[in-house]
């Protein structure tokens, strides 16, 4: 069974390389072939699960050794696979949802002459992606990671003939880029303390090093999720990032980028668990976020970005509870998957909505939806509900875990936490049922296309758009209960990621009830602000905070006057000082050289008698000075 570990990356990668090599010819299957390729993958998965059920709990992890990649005196460089427990769930996320997102595309890219590209694409980020979950090393994991940075920019820019996609592409490398950089110096900062950067050696001699250097590469390890993620400070190019096509932001924001650094912080528990302070610093990331990300999601009108804020604001949940340690690693992992399923749902459902209303994106041009298209409500209602927590639903178990995670953290710091989480869930259901309610209920309030004059006719999706969305509502319903049967996913991961009970200094069932009132109120709230109330077309100009969480709470104008504006200064000097200074100095010597040269040119005339004439000044200036000093 080993022998399937290469295939599960090379399944995508054969099918991205023959679907954008392969040339026109494919035009007409190419969306099938990049379909099997993902389910391919996804069936050597399975099977690899399967068998690592039926092996003893001590020898689940499996080490593949493939070749030497850099074999050079001192540095070791492997490509070599390590699939254990955390790396097998991702593997089954990736695959599974991947899988579900391909098939949703086939029928949402059916008209796009493009789509074989497309489906290339997709291709390539599931290899990347199951490339960064299944190395052994961080070197290789690194070849992931920009194979994933890579793969998103193609996939956000795909619609490159929409400038606001070309630039939110190339918004999304950059940031990025930021991001890699701490994991590059990770790397580094390993090697020169280890001597390796094997998962193995580095985890097993972390102990012996000192703790600022442990803590200077959990920082630049933070740094790198960061940017994947999109928290704070590297979030900026989340929202822009929904410019991509709506399969796009599903494959993206549920189950693959911005996990990815979840994965990172999770699967070098061994680092942080040893440096105190980069915990700390991982916790103050997530609680920031999760604030962050719920402010913008209240305020958006476009749907995509409503569910973009989601997803910071829930990655944010995950990032917090693995800077927890032992106490919060499995509980990060396990919102991760749920989430994958509830919000991979939320955007293939405004997709739908998106196909039935002619690509428009402003709740406030929807309106009574739930009669039109009774399938996307019913999977989307059905995500809403998972995701704000609703008990017996898959959300329901996976935060309430974090939340509870947060107030054994202990003391002060820990009861700040537990109500920040708690003040997150609260406006987790208040933005969703503002989704909610603006998209599927109240009166029509579309509009007349102002290029052709007419309205938009809602209508269902076809069934190989819906198939996808009812398969990712029934996980959304039953994961995570099926999670939590006897605590089959503490002991499942455990091995991996460590567990350690925490001493919440509230009981269980508290924390429970604290929760469920948290979520009605958000649900009240946004009933009395958008069911009680008319909800105009033209958005109201609303408070302070309201208009700075529509431009995502200032972000892009801080980075703008913080690193914009100093770098376009900066840039500017530079030029002068080298179009000035530099060749200023280069091209001055050259004139005054060629000034010199054009007056000795002069005295060359070309007569003999004035050559003859030189010879006899010169001759008399000689006898003189000759007679001179020898008189003196």
């Amino acid at each position: 069974m080993n022998s399937l570990i290469p295939l599960l990356v090379a399944a995508p990668l054969a099918g991205a390389a023959l679907l954008l090599l392969g040339g026109r010819r494919l035009d007409r299957v190419g969306h099938w072939l990049g379909t099997l390729a993902a389910a391919c993958s996804f069936g050597f998965g399975l099977a690899l699960f399967l068998s690592m059920l039926g092996r003893p709990t001590d020898q689940r992890a499996v080490h593949l050794f493939l070749f030497s990649w850099i074999p050079v005196n001192g540095f070791q460089a492997d490509v070599a696979f390590q699939l254990d427990q955390l790396s097998i769930t991702f593997v089954l996320l990736i695959t599974g949802v991947g899988t579900l997102i391909h098939l949703y595309s086939v029928g949402y890219m059916a008209h796009d002459e493009r789509r074989r590209r497309f489906f290339g694409y997709l291709n390539l980020f599931l290899a990347a992606m199951l490339l960064l979950v299944l190395a052994d090393n961080y070197l290789l994991l690194y070849v992931g990671w920009e194979g994933v940075g890579l793969a998103s920019y193609l996939l956000i820019g795909f619609w490159q003939h929409k400038p606001s996609a070309a630039t939110a592409a190339k918004k999304a490398f950059i940031v990025n880029r930021v991001g890699d950089m701490g994991l590059s110096i990770a790397i580094m900062l390993m090697f020169t303390t280890f001597g390796s950067f094997a998962f193995g050696p580095v985890f097993a001699t972390a102990g012996h090093a000192g703790e600022g250097r442990l803590t200077a590469i959990g920082l630049m390890l933070l740094l790198a999720a960061c940017g994947k993620s999109a928290q704070v400070p590297l979030q900026s190019w989340l929202g822009d990032a929904m410019e991509g096509p709506t399969p796009v932001s599903a494959l993206i924001h549920a189950a693959t980028m911005v996990t990815a650094g979840v994965y990172l912080i999770t699967r070098s528990s061994a680092i942080f668990d040893l440096a105190p302070n980069a915990q700390t610093v991982v916790v103050v990331v997530g609680t920031v976020t999760l604030i962050f990300g719920a402010i913008v999601g209240c305020a958006k009108d476009d749907i995509k970005k409503a569910l973009a804020g989601s997803t910071m604001s829930q990655i944010g949940y995950m990032v917090l509870a693995a800077g927890l340690g032992p106490i919060g690693y499995v509980f990060a992992i396990m919102h991760l998957v749920t989430h994958g399923f509830f919000k991979a749902g939320l955007f293939l459902g405004a997709g739908s909505v998106m196909h039935g209303m002619d690509d428009e994106v402003n709740m406030r041009h929807y309106g009574g939806l739930r009669k039109y298209m009774p399938v996307t409500f019913a999977t989307f209602g059905l995500g809403y509900l998972a995701i704000i927590g609703f008990p017996g639903l898959s959300g329901f178990f996976s935060k309430d875990k974090i939340i509870e995670a947060a107030f054994s953290k202990g003391g002060t710091e820990g009861w700040i936490l537990g109500l920040c989480t708690l003040i997150g869930a609260a406006l987790t259901a208040f933005y969703m049922t503002r989704v909610m309610v603006l998209t599927f209920f109240g009166e029509k309030r579309w509009q007349p296309s102002p290029e052709t004059g007419e309205e938009p006719h809602p209508h269902e999706s076809p069934k190989i758009m819906t198939l996808p969305m009812v398969v990712l509502a029934v996980g959304s319903v039953f994961a995570g209960g099926l999670f939590s049967i006897g605590d089959s996913f503490v002991h499942w991961l455990e091995p991996v990621t460590g567990f350690a009970e925490g001493d919440s200094p509230i009981p269980s069932g508290v924390v429970t009830g604290l929760t469920t009132v948290c979520m009605l109120a958000g649900v009240g709230l946004a009933y009395v602000m958008y069911v009680r109330t008319r909800v105009p077309v033209t958005p109201p100009v609303g408070s302070a905070l309201t208009r700075a969480a529509r431009r995502d709470l200032l972000q892009d104008d801080f980075n703008h006057a913080a690193l914009v504006r100093p770098g376009t200064a900066l840039a500017a000097t530079l030029v002068w000082f080298d179009s000035r200074g530099l060749d200023g100095f280069v091209n001055g010597l050259a004139a005054t050289i060629g000034g010199i040269s054009a007056r000795l040119r002069r005295v060359q005339t070309g007569y003999v008698r004035s050559y003859a004439l030189s010879m006899f000044g010169g001759t008399l200036v000689l006898v003189a000075t000759t007679l001179l000093m020898r008189s003196v």
